[in-house]
């Protein structure tokens, strides 16, 4: 179709601008679920400022300042340090939140409180304020003062107890799925708040927390406890319900093959050459084929392991079964679609030189999600940003020369 004279000039709007342009962010997160959610603001063209104090910290949880994980965290953002523990550093902040859109912090509960720089304290100078909070069980109730961290959630919240081996004891997830998962989420929620905001004009507190974001990734397996009242165990590679869904050996390696509903499963066992598997007792429903799931992967990987691991793949896309390769990091970023895809995305910077970075999981037609900026250094647009507010050359010296920023 055509594209219109609205739709050109749309397009050229959005060369120049991002979704989020004209959205301020003051970023008081620190480690990482807080970061994740600051990024969505920042790759998507949103003003933030991070916040730092002005005595940094050799290596943090996400390592030193010019390393990967902190440069992959805290691109497209602007920083100043401020001592929020002095009058001036607490009335500085409060000059900056008073014409913000956005504020989010990941601290323990009660400490904003403490710092007076709450959603209570920010809202008294700006009602119209999204305020955003992650946790690590919520800001209240009986373990609202503790402290969390993405593995004791992972813990707490089921996940450890549903991964592994059947027998090998509880097992971590391989990244940190609890504090990405709340940063993903606590963005969401503000950018709703946001544009709820726009519409009634009030801003809203946003909060969620690690146990939160846990319990609701349990998804399916948190709905077979709650109206089946069924404990789900670990089930290793295997789907805990589905099967055949899991890991197969080949000839040169393993391959994943997803062929559990009855369409598929029936496609499966024809490609392979085993037709007499449907009609197998106790193979011909996805609930039979649950109890026999032992069986049916050994009966599988008998054949699967006499072939290379390509074979299969092209066997199994060429009649409509899904399947893939199991790579290791760097295969990921070598794989062909991943390329296309973009999600490796370079950043320049004169600290850490030309890199790359993950890029933005998000499209959004018409807009370019390349990094606009590197990730800064501690303080490093200390000058513009305090003068934006007020502040004079001299003002910004001696709040420097007394340690405030």
């Amino acid at each position: 179709m055509p594209e219109s004279p609205a739709d050109k000039a749309a397009m050229a709007d959005a060369s120049t601008r991002l979704p989020l342009n004209g959205i301020t962010v003051l970023d008081l997160t620190l480690a990482r679920a807080g970061p994740t959610a600051v990024r969505h603001f920042a790759d998507w063209g949103a003003n933030v400022i991070r916040i730092e104090p002005p005595t940094e910290e050799a290596e943090g949880v996400t390592g030193r300042r010019h390393g990967s994980d902190f440069q992959n965290l805290h691109r497209n953002k602007r920083c100043i340090t401020l001592n929020l523990k002095t009058p001036e550093g607490h009335a500085a902040f409060m000059k900056l939140a008073k014409t913000a859109d956005v504020v989010l912090e990941n601290m323990r509960a009660a400490v904003k409180h403490r710092l007076k720089v709450s959603y209570e304290d920010v809202k008294a100078v700006n009602p119209r304020i999204v305020y955003g909070s992650i946790s690590g069980f919520g800001q209240d109730g009986p373990y609202g003062p503790r402290a969390g961290v993405d593995q004791i959630a992972q813990g707490m919240g089921g996940l450890m107890s549903i991964t592994g081996e059947p027998g090998r004891g509880p097992m971590r997830v391989g990244i940190p799925i609890d504090d990405l998962t709340a940063g993903n989420l606590l963005a969401l929620g503000c950018m709703m708040a946001v544009f709820d905001r726009e519409r009634t004009g009030v801003g809203r507190w946003v909060t969620t927390s690690l146990l939160e974001a846990q319990i609701f990734m349990l998804d399916f397996q948190g709905s077979r406890w709650l109206m089946d009242k069924e404990v789900a165990g670990q089930a290793g590679n295997d789907h805990p319900t589905g099967i055949p869904t899991g890991v197969f050996p080949t000839s040169d390696g393993h391959i994943n093959i997803a062929a559990s509903s009855s369409r598929v499963f029936t496609r499966f066992c024809e490609a392979i050459g085993r037709p007499d598997w449907l009609t197998k007792p106790g193979w011909t429903s996805q609930g039979e084929r649950s109890k026999n799931r032992k069986e049916i992967n050994a009966a599988i990987s008998e054949i699967t392991a006499t072939r290379p691991a390509n074979h299969w793949i092209e066997l199994f896309e060429t009649n409509g079964i899904p399947c893939g390769p199991i790579y290791s990091i760097d295969q990921v970023f070598a794989d062909p679609q991943v390329k296309h895809l973009g999600m490796a995305t370079k950043m320049q910077s004169p600290f850490v030189g030309e890199t790359e970075v993950v890029a933005s999981a998000i499209n959004i037609s018409g807009f370019d999600k390349s990094i606009r900026r590197y990730t800064p250094d501690a303080g490093e647009h200390q000058h513009e940003i305090m003068k934006s507010v007020g502040y004079t050359d001299a003002e910004i010296a001696d709040m420097k020369a007394k340690g405030i920023i």
